[in-house]
């Protein structure tokens, strides 16, 4: 492919492709150049550093997020509808929570995202200061809530190359925490109700749970300085 067909908007999205598959580990010029049918140095002529691609693929990925429309809803509907897909983007995207804690992350689609976040817990009634710690809560929960799924994709793809048996490693594992675990009566008490497989899975509706727990925490925060 000459290099004049390549665009930066091509570029990002090979990339996010091969972060959805490979992982930050396995992002690279080379194999980013081979997805794309060019050469690295074809690659190289748009985007400086693997560092600035992987600025531009996070923001790029900010964009899936559906802003909900602040007109037509109130503040905890759209409050409720931007974590969830939030939270469904970071899991579909796995390699962007660990993004965050090695790369410096900005641009329009994060901003934006931000943006309406503030926006929508200062129609909720909070002022400027209270809006940021609101929305801050809310971001870091559901971050945190995409870490569990997002460390199971990374855990297997590296037992995998390391040329072991993902589901034995993880059987073998979970059978040494399941023993671990009957030590101690709470946990032994759920083991005696739950599939030993699932002992470590969050239960149902956990996410739900949280984000719904925050947003009544905030209404009684609001209530009670009317």
């Amino acid at each position: 492919m000459p290099r004049d067909t390549l665009t930066p908007d091509r570029i990002v999205r090979a990339a996010i492709e091969l972060l959805d598959e490979e992982g930050l580990d396995g992002l690279n010029m080379r194999s980013l150049a081979k997805r794309l049918g060019s050469a690295a140095t074809a690659v190289y002529w748009h985007i400086k550093t693997k560092d600035e691609l992987v600025r531009l693929a996070s923001d790029a990925v900010w964009l899936e997020v559906e802003p909900p429309d602040l007109d037509s809803m109130d503040w905890r509907t759209a409050a409720t509808a931007q974590a969830t897909d939030m939270h469904r983007m970071l899991t579909r995207h796995p390699w962007l929570g660990q993004a965050f804690g090695s790369h410096f992350l900005y641009g329009p689609g994060q901003a934006g995202h931000d943006d309406l976040s503030l926006a929508i817990y200062e129609k909720a009634g909070f002022g400027a200061a209270d809006a940021s710690r609101a929305a801050g809560t809310v971001l870091l929960f559901v971050l945190g809530s995409a870490l569990g799924p997002a460390a199971e994709v990374s855990l297997n793809r590296r037992l995998s190359k390391n040329g072991a048996d993902a589901e034995q490693s993880m059987a073998d594992a979970m059978a040494h925490a399941t023993e671990i675990a009957r030590r101690f009566p709470r946990l032994r008490e759920r083991l005696d109700t739950t599939a030993a497989s699932q002992y470590a899975a969050a239960p149902d509706h956990t996410f739900e749970f949280g984000l719904r727990s925050i947003l009544d925490g905030f209404e009684a925060r609001l209530t009670a300085n009317t």
